[in-house]
């Protein structure tokens, strides 16, 4: 069950990140590439759901008893 919760974490998160992109996106045109912070976190968020969605991979695959 555990497996499941962080998939379904890991998959949350990662769509969180694509949704910052795309109003980053849509921003970016409207004013000048000055704020790094926003690109930072976007990234963070990414590299977060990727993590979550391994960690269940390998929960599921050894089971819950780890």
């Amino acid at each position: 069950m555990g497996e499941l919760i962080d998939r379904i974490k890991g998959d949350v998160n990662e769509a969180v990140g694509k949704a910052k992109r795309a109003m980053a996106e849509k921003d970016s045109a409207a004013r000048a590439d000055k704020d790094a912070k926003p690109a930072v976190e976007r990234a963070a968020q990414e590299v977060k759901s990727k993590s979550r969605q391994f960690i269940g991979r390998v929960k599921a695959a050894l089971g819950d008893d780890f």
